[in-house]
């Protein structure tokens, strides 16, 4: 899951030709009190479980979805949050579909990352290897930061965080002190 988290960043993930480099990840286990999975296999939660390479959406907050990419062996209920993107292909849909202009905030957090993608419930389980989806690997070695995770309220203070360094489109910087 750590490795996958790590190797993401860096990689160019397309909606329907929409989307860019993937820039921030979180690594969430199947032992991890902040995990969907941590409570055990429900009907919310099954596409964690299942298959590696698919994606798991959910609904957070009730507000907006998050996107995850399922990563360990059938049965494990580990995933990657994408966390951030930079925008690069279909700017103008993701502009449209956010309702906003600045280009830095277009992708910068999962809610907004799946708004501008047009990630839905409809797309839990589907594989990333498929239509809509395409995944393109980066063009030339990237840094990757670590540091703790954001916005959670358990584990938080774990460095399971991966964020491409010095980019501008993370959701928030590194904090100082992360590993």
């Amino acid at each position: 899951m750590h490795e996958a988290a790590r190797a993401l960043v860096g990689w160019t993930l397309l909606v329907d030709g929409v989307g860019g480099v993937i820039v921030e990840t979180e690594a969430y286990a199947r032992d991890d009190p902040a995990s969907h999975s941590f409570p055990g296999r429900t009907r919310r939660n099954e596409t964690m479980f299942g298959r590696p390479g698919r994606l798991y959406v959910y609904r957070s907050y009730g507000v907006h979805w998050c996107a995850n990419v399922v990563c360990e062996p059938e049965g494990t209920g580990a995933a990657v949050l994408l966390r951030s993107l930079e925008p690069t292909h279909g700017v103008e849909e993701m502009r449209r579909r956010r309702g906003l202009d600045r280009a830095r905030l277009l992708c910068a957090g999962p809610g907004r990352l799946t708004q501008a993608l047009g990630i839905s419930l409809a797309h839990d389980g589907l594989a990333l290897d498929r239509p809509p989806f395409r995944l393109l690997p980066p063009a030339e070695p990237v840094e990757v930061g670590v540091g703790v995770r954001v916005g959670i309220s358990k584990a938080g203070g774990l460095p399971w965080r991966y964020v491409l360094n010095g980019s501008p489109f993370l959701s928030r910087p590194l904090r100082p002190g992360s590993p």
